[in-house]
């Protein structure tokens, strides 16, 4: 594999409240500046006031800005102006809860992330999430399927974590973040979407 294979590619990484998936995202965001992409985190209020077992807001902070050497940005204001200066090739929402995929597919736009992907799809740029929900099979399904079909929304590979206790939890797989990221960057699904967890 190429490591400089996403050069100069400007990528919005825009980060949801899934506390538990942080360190997973934190640690892909790496490897996506490894590979050459300019990285700009978005991040959720809730990871810049809530403090987890997974670790405090300060925390949080410090390990997206050495991972990206880019400023954090979250507020609405700030990621508006995105849209109109085109300041992304791609928009990757990781990671992507049900709460956040929600408002996507209903189109409640009042967080810095999904301010982010409104003005990403304003130019119709391409969005790629990097769902991770325990009722993606449940209640959310519905979202979930509109967003399937949408226009310039893609998604890296997922499937069912732990089908036995959490039977409707759905989690993507960001191991698959490079060829998902080249595929969305040419308007196309990478294939297949759906691949088992091996766990």
């Amino acid at each position: 594999m190429n490591e400089k294979e996403l050069a100069g590619i400007k990528i919005g990484v825009a980060m949801a409240a899934s506390h538990c998936n942080m360190h997973r995202a934190v640690a892909t965001m790496r490897i996506l500046v490894e590979h050459g992409a300019i990285v700009t985190p978005i991040v959720s209020p809730s990871i810049l006031h809530v403090s987890t077992r997974f670790g405090s807001p300060d925390y949080w902070k410090d390990e997206i800005t050495k991972a990206t050497d880019q400023p954090i940005l979250t507020t609405i204001p700030e990621v508006e102006p995105s849209g109109p200066k085109h300041w992304f090739d791609i928009v990757v929402v990781m990671p992507c809860t049900g709460n956040t995929l929600a408002k996507i597919a209903n189109a409640i736009n009042d967080s810095p992330v999904t301010m982010t992907v409104k003005a990403q799809l304003r130019n119709g740029g391409p969005v790629l999430l990097a769902i991770t929900s325990n009722d993606l099979l449940g209640m959310n399904a519905m979202n979930l399927g509109r967003l399937l079909s949408a226009r310039n929304i893609y998604f890296v590979p997922f499937g069912q974590d732990d089908p036995i206790r959490k039977p409707r939890s759905l989690d993507a797989h960001l191991e698959l973040i490079i060829p998902s990221i080249q595929a969305a960057l040419k308007h196309e699904q990478v294939q297949p979407i759906l691949v088992p967890w091996d766990r």
